[in-house]
C-alpha cells in the first residue's frame, strides 16, 4: 500500500471509531432502558410537567422579532470589535497596507452601524 491509501485507511478507521463512540453508548442505554425500565404510561406520567406547576392557557405567546434583530446586530458588532484588539496591539509594526486594510474594515463597520441606525434597528421600543 502506498502512503496516500494508508492515510485514507487511518482516516476511515478514525471515522468508524468516532461513529461507534457515539452510537454504542446510545444503543446500550436503549437496551438497558428496555430491559430494566419498561414504559409505564398513565395520566400522571403523560401529563405536561414544567417546574412542578400545571400549565394554564396557551403557551404560544407573540414575541417581537425586533428583539432578535437587536441581539444579532449586537453580536455582529461585538465580534467585529474584537478584531480591533490585534490591530491596536500591532499598530506600531503595521505596514501602510495593513493600516489601509484596517481602515477599510472600520469603514465597513461604521457603514453597517449607520445602516442599522437608519433602519431603526437600534431603537429598543
Amino acid at each position: 500500500m502506498d502512503e496516500s491509501s494508508t492515510t485514507y485507511a487511518v482516516l476511515a478507521a478514525f471515522l468508524i471509531v468516532a461513529v461507534l463512540f457515539a452510537l454504542v453508548p446510545l444503543a446500550l442505554a436503549r437496551l438497558w432502558a428496555r430491559r430494566f425500565a419498561p414504559p409505564k404510561p398513565g395520566p400522571v406520567k403523560n401529563s405536561i410537567y414544567e417546574c412542578g406547576l400545571e400549565s394554564r392557557g396557551d403557551a404560544w405567546k407573540p414575541f417581537r422579532s425586533s428583539y432578535y434583530i437587536y441581539a444579532i446586530v449586537f453580536l455582529v458588532f461585538d465580534v467585529e470589535i474584537v478584531f480591533l484588539l490585534p490591530f491596536a496591539v500591532a499598530f506600531g509594526g503595521l505596514t501602510a497596507g495593513g493600516v489601509l486594510a484596517m481602515m477599510l474594515f472600520l469603514a465597513l463597520l461604521v457603514e453597517g452601524l449607520l445602516w442599522a441606525w437608519s433602519k431603526g434597528v437600534l431603537r429598543w421600543a
